[in-house]
């Protein structure tokens, strides 16, 4: 049986990985619902909680105005959503094979979190069927 999807103003999203493709996303649904921005890097998060972007991916201005944004480095922090975006790098090694281990462990951290009726959406650069053999089991 299939938990009901949230409604729209039940929905509290979190993007987990705060790079290149996750802060932007996490700053765009900030202007809009509440939103957590999840990174295992305190330094990353330390610095975006001061309306800082070393990346340059996002302005200071362009955080302030996601005003339903909050982040945080405790998985703990993730027990409230139930729209999980993983947002985390996949890198190559010298023979072009996919390390996938920053998914694997994001996929963990979701799976400690999520509850009966959550989504999670990956937006990673993966092969095919990536999604059903290494984030799912």
């Amino acid at each position: 049986m299939t938990a009901p999807l949230p409604s729209q103003d039940q929905i509290r999203i979190a993007i987990i990985g705060l790079g290149y493709v996750g802060l932007p996303l996490a700053a765009a649904f900030g202007r809009q619902m509440p939103t957590l921005g999840f990174d295992i890097d305190a330094e990353r998060v330390a610095e975006l909680q001061r309306y800082e972007d070393h990346t340059l991916e996002v302005t200071s201005d362009g955080l302030k105005e996601a005003n339903q944004l909050t982040f945080s480095c405790d998985p703990e922090a993730l027990k409230g959503c139930n729209v999980f975006i993983v947002t985390v790098p996949t890198p190559i090694d010298d023979y072009k094979r996919p390390d996938l281990h920053p998914l694997e462990s994001a996929s963990r951290t979701v799976g400690r979190a999520i509850q009966a009726g959550g989504i999670a959406i990956y937006e990673s650069t993966v092969y095919p069927g990536a999604t059903e053999e290494v984030c799912v089991p």
